[in-house]
Order: structure tokens, then sequence, then C-alpha cells
């Protein structure tokens, strides 16, 4: 197998020396130990804690966090870690995850961070360290002849999280805007070309939306499939059916569009909002106004629903137009978010 820019490449284990586990110290934490589900309420105070601080527009969720904690590819003994005080406060929390699925790239993502009373103390240099020996250590035992990347993001507007990850030897590769589109605004008329239907997603529809969307993704930037597992996260919890479609060509699947309703967001938006989590059409059906026809049925869903806005992030250089796309239907750039790797 090859690297995406076809050099040969021996294994991961070849190429990435396993670290000793680094052993985090700080005066202020009398205790790093790894996370147990029974710390989900514990650790969700923190995380939302952490969105507050440098993304207040969008929010964790008790159910997004529980899938998190709960994927059967993480092993929270090995790849999880929590930092206690003496007043048995949590600190900090940090995650490593490594998604299966691995067919062009093998990634770590950094997950986690300090809370915002607990920052500028040297606790986040720790948690970076253990997180970057634990995703060096997973690398080190893979066999896959592929690159390996540990990856971190940092909100625009959380620039120590930049920094910190900098400092680690992580570099800015990608940026994603978050993209808003006001429902007061006309919503344009959208010609398909062809034979193209719009179907309302329903749960009979969930294997070839999931289908669609692992194809459609393959040329998206450090993306790689989504398993069962995975997908079963992007349509459940705050996914609103009702604003989500699957768009066929002839009898053909060609695209996809999920959305979700985070009422939870709304006060740090300062709107009602819905969520437009993905957007997708496979590479064949491309150029047939798929995915503006997709936007406009959400668009007028969201609006049917009496919402203020839409919301929806993209990749900066989405090699699909995204971004092209997405301003010609009206949506407007509001926010940034870095992606951060170290590659092996």
């Amino acid at each position: 197998m090859t690297s995406t820019d076809d050099t040969v490449l021996v294994p991961l284990r070849e190429r990435v020396a396993a670290p000793p586990t680094h052993r985090p110290s700080h005066p202020e934490i009398v205790e790093w130990r790894p996370v147990t589900l029974a710390d989900l309420d514990a650790v969700l105070e923190v995380v939302r804690a952490i969105d507050a601080a440098d993304h207040p527009n969008y929010l964790t969720t008790r159910e997004e966090l529980e899938e998190e904690l709960g994927y059967s590819f993480i092993d929270l003994e090995a790849d999880s870690l929590l930092a206690l005080t003496a007043e048995g406060r949590v600190a900090a929390v940090g995650i490593v995850m490594e998604p299966p699925r691995q067919e062009t790239l093998v990634r770590e993502f950094m997950n986690g961070g300090v809370h915002p009373e607990f920052r500028g103390r040297g606790i986040g240099r720790e948690l970076l360290a253990w997180q970057r020996a634990r995703g060096e250590q997973k690398l080190a035992a893979s066999d896959k002849t592929l690159p390996g990347w540990l990856v971190g993001y940092a909100d625009a507007r959380a620039s120590d999280r930049r920094r910190l990850l900098e400092a680690s030897g992580f570099e800015v590769v990608r940026y994603f805007q978050t993209m808003e589109r006001d429902l007061s605004d006309p919503i344009p008329e959208v010609t398909p070309v062809g034979d193209v239907r719009i179907e309302p997603y329903r749960p009979e529809l969930s294997a070839v939306a999931h289908r669609v969307r692992n194809d459609a993704f393959r040329d998206h930037w450090g993306s790689q499939p989504l398993t069962d597992e995975q997908f079963a996260g992007l349509v459940s919890g705050s996914f609103v059916a009702d604003l989500s479609f699957v768009a066929f060509v002839g009898d053909e699947p060609a695209g996809v569009l999920l959305t979700d309703v985070a009422e939870g967001d709304w006060p740090g938006q300062g709107f009602s909002s819905s969520y437009v989590s993905t957007v997708a059409v496979i590479r064949p059906f491309r150029g047939r106004r798929i995915a503006p026809t997709l936007l406009r049925h959400v668009l007028l869903a969201s609006a049917a629903r009496g919402l203020d806005k839409v919301v929806l992030d993209v990749d900066a250089e989405n090699p699909t137009g995204a971004l092209g796309l997405y301003t010609g239907m009206g949506f407007a750039t509001t926010q940034q978010e870095l992606g951060l790797v170290r590659a092996y």
C-alpha cells in the first residue's frame, strides 16, 4: 500500500518509536487516573465549561459524550486520563481516539482539555504530553503502511489551545468555517439536472445514507469511512429526521443531508437554529445541482419550523467547491476552527 502522494511507506510500527508512557506530574493535581463511565457527569461539567469558554455557540451534549466514552474502539483504561484536585474536582480530561476503518490514514485524535479555572498553570502541557505519548504508542503498534497523524483542533477564539498544540509539534494544516444562513432572507429556487428525487430521511434509508456518506467523503481531507457505530451516532441524539433528506437519481442513491437541532446551543448563538452535520453527493452524480437542492429542502423545512438560521461547518479547501456552494445559497462565515496535525 502507499501514502496519499504515492510514496511507498513501511508499516507505522517501523516508522514510529513507541515512547514510554508519560507520567504527568503537577503540584495542584493529586491523582491522574483513567476515565470510567461513572465519571460521565463530572467529565461533562468540564467539557461544557471548556466549550463555553472556547466556542459558546456549540456545546457538547450528554448524549454525545456518552457516545464517545462508550465507543467499542476506545479503551478507557489505556486511552483516557482525568486530572483530579485535592478537593476531588476534575481539572482536566484527555482522550486519545483512534477510529477504525483506516483505508488511507491512521488518525489519533487528541480530545479534551483543561477546565478554564485551571488554565495557565501547566496542566495542559502535562495532559498533552501524555496524549502525544499515548498516540505515538498506538501508531507504533499499527501494521498499516499508511501515513499516521496525531490530530488536534482549536477554535480560532481559543488561542491558548493553538499555542499548546504548536508547542508540541503540531502544525496548522486546515481551516474550517462555521457558516450561518438567515432564514428571513429569500430562499432561491433550485432546479436539479436530470431525474433527481429528494426523499425525507427515514430509518429504512439508514444503510443507503451511510453508504452515500462514506463514498462521498473519500476525497475529503483526512476523512475515513465511518463504522456502523459511528454512523449511528450521526442519526441519534439531536438528529432530526424531518430536516434530513436523501437524494436519488432514478433509483440510484446519490446524496444525503443530515441535520440536528440542539436547543442547548441557542443561548450561546443568540438565535434558534438547525445544524447540518452532513452534506454529501457521490462523485458520479456531482454537477447535477443535487447539493443545492438538498440545501433548499433543509432551508425551507427549517423555516417552516420557525427557526432563525441554519448553521453548518465546511473545510475551506474542500475539493468539491462546497464553500462556494454554501455562499451561493446565502450562507456567510461567522467563525473558524483550525485543524492541527503532527504527521508520521
